[in-house]
């Protein structure tokens, strides 16, 4: 080969790499963008696995702020409880997996609701996980001598399960309240993050899913609309129809709903639910659909519903909140609500029976 035509190869070579490198830069970018553009909650859920159904979202740095107070890992158990008691008075904490263990896991297992910066359970047929993100100064090497302490099992690899089990579980809360979702721990401090789950199997298959990035799709949607929520249940479309269905009423609030959905309207089922409690006090509810056309005749229809009686609930939505603007976007229907003095929204209507939601 002459020398003339190994310049042109090599060029041409060059050129091609150049090309190649500009394209991945150029997804990796996009990558990024979309990443950015995500709220704390999505984030979260790319952590969990596809098959996961039912996601319960607290974050723990927003419940601090909303109840002005400022904990840390010195913080006493007292504190810890009182944060507890505060946040279920003001409807910020019901969808928490750390309620009845939150002294415990403070006490003794180097995290807890006065330290996590958020929290996302994530349930599936197969099993649950907690995930649990941490602040950036968190320290990881406490915990593992906190783990180890505790008689958790310290794995072989950084990233593989602490192996509890009920034996561990029951000597660490000695009598005290303790949820059997602390039977196994993992830490991916990489990430910032701790796991927990009651099953050893599940929670490694779990970590999987955490590296590979890719869950939440489910309920994406009605999670761009809840928004950077203080705290929230997302449903996939089975599970929304299921859990908010009116069959969980006796009959003859099934009949009474039978008589108002009739009245109201035509309904599509649910592709994905969202009920969020909001930044200031209000509260989000979204609901998915298939079709834009199918958003659009179900924001006139959800919302007649949600303005009367309340079958299955008891006495009328307007007893719990005032419903505020009510839109389509897209595929998406978002209802604001503003909940009256006292009234539970989140927790209470987060399952059924609730009309407005049912399927």
């Amino acid at each position: 080969m002459q020398a003339g035509q190994r310049r042109r190869l090599t060029r041409v070579g060059v050129g091609v790499l150049v090309v190649a490198l500009v394209a991945i830069a150029g997804v990796a970018g996009v990558r990024a963008w979309r990443e950015a553009d995500r709220t704390s909650l999505q984030q979260a859920l790319r952590y969990t696995s596809t098959d996961a159904e039912r996601f319960a979202w607290t974050d723990w740095a927003a419940v601090r702020e909303a109840l002005d107070v400022d904990l840390d890992a010195s913080s006493t158990n007292q504190d810890v409880a009182d944060l507890m008691s505060a946040g279920y008075d003001a409807d910020l904490t019901s969808a928490s997996a750390m309620g009845e263990s939150a002294e415990v896991v403070h006490d003794d297992f180097g995290f807890s609701p006065a330290t996590v910066s958020w929290e996302l359970l994530a349930q599936a047929t197969g099993g649950s996980v907690l995930i649990l993100g941490v602040p950036e100064d968190f320290d990881f090497e406490t915990l593992t001598r906190t783990w180890s302490a505790l008689g958790y099992q310290r794995p072989d690899s950084a990233d593989d399960v602490w192996v509890g089990g009920d034996t561990a579980l029951a000597r660490v809360a000695a009598g005290r309240s303790v949820s059997p979702q602390f039977s196994h721990l993992l830490m991916d401090a990489d990430r910032r993050l701790i796991l927990a789950g009651d099953n050893e199997s599940y929670l490694r298959t779990a970590e999987k899913a955490v590296a590979s990035g890719e869950g939440g799709d489910s309920v994406d949607e009605v999670a761009a609309t809840a928004g950077e929520a203080v705290s929230a249940i997302l449903l996939d479309a089975e599970q929304a129809c299921r859990s908010l269905a009116m069959s969980a009423a006796d009959e003859l609030d099934q009949a009474t709903a039978q008589d108002l959905i009739a009245r109201a309207g035509k309904l599509n089922p649910l592709t994905g639910f969202s009920i969020s409690a909001q930044p200031g006090g209000s509260v989000v509810v979204a609901m998915s659909f298939e079709t834009d056309e199918q958003a659009k005749v179900n924001a006139d229809t959800r919302a007649a519903l949600a303005s009367g009686p309340a079958p299955g609930q008891g006495g009328d939505f307007a007893d719990r909140f005032t419903l505020g603007e009510v839109t389509a976007s897209g595929t998406v229907v978002r209802l604001d609500l503003e909940p009256v003095a006292g009234a539970y929204v989140l927790s209470d209507l987060s399952s059924g029976p609730v009309l407005f939601a049912t399927c």
